[in-house]
């Protein structure tokens, strides 16, 4: 208990660069899962998520078909994941996942970044084996126990459980995320997820003052700047 994963994001005012980025991203995740797993909602689960994410996110119902239609079209686009294992200042550490064209682009740019901050890039499994993989499923409505036993009745055994804010936050095996959100619904069918996601949580979490605290939020800065970086964790309570 107690990994105090963030269920409710902050609300920002994203400029038009962050737009830009976010449904650049978003239009690339698209395309790729419907290459692999088809383009039919229905018959692709995470096709479904994720459109459903991006329409969480706001990104306009253009774009995402726009993605689905290249796939139907024969377009041959590929697309890599990659992932930077990177430690900061003062016991930090982040983990960056890019979905690129272009892998010598995206080291290059993530690179860059770690040359002006003065961090270090580590060897792949350097950072990673201080995190959980995890997929998290968030929402209001039930409580642990009512929670537990369609969990149960179900077949699922959860890695852990709490409550946040408000909301009743699961804790799974990633390849559980679908099974957790039909369990639930199956009790509570008008329910909103807060977030269903697959994530990378620390195990311990530090905090950072002074110059380390600047140069960490100066590098998350440079990082979220870049075009192929889509998701990035780390350890720093902020």
């Amino acid at each position: 208990m107690g990994r105090a994963y963030e269920v409710r994001k902050a609300s920002i005012q994203k400029t038009g660069a962050a737009k830009s980025k976010l449904y650049s991203m978003y239009a690339r995740e698209i395309y790729q899962v419907a290459k692999t797993g088809g383009t039919e909602l229905e018959s692709n689960a995470a096709l479904k998520h994720l459109v459903e994410k991006a329409k969480k996110e706001q990104v306009p119902s253009d774009i995402i078909k726009r993605a689905i239609d290249k796939v139907n079209s024969g377009a041959d686009e590929s697309y890599d994941s990659v992932r930077y294992e990177l430690f900061g200042p003062a016991g930090s550490n982040l983990i960056v996942d890019c979905l690129t064209d272009n892998v010598n682009r995206s080291v290059s740019a993530i690179r860059a970044a770690i040359n002006k901050c003065h961090v270090k890039m580590g060897a792949m499994g350097s950072v990673s084996y201080l995190y959980d993989n995890l997929c998290v499923v968030s929402f209001k409505g039930l409580d642990e126990e009512q929670t537990l036993e369609a969990l149960i009745e179900a077949g699922i055994d959860p890695v852990d459980m709490e409550t946040s804010d408000g909301f009743t936050v699961i804790y799974g095996n990633p390849s559980d995320l679908y099974d957790i959100k039909n369990a639930i619904t199956s009790k509570l069918p008008n329910v909103e997820f807060e977030t269903d996601e697959i994530v990378m949580i620390p195990k311990d979490k530090i905090s950072l003052e002074g110059e380390d605290l600047e140069i960490f939020q100066r590098l998350l800065t440079m990082l979220d700047d870049i075009e192929d970086v889509g998701h990035v964790y780390h350890n720093v309570e902020l």
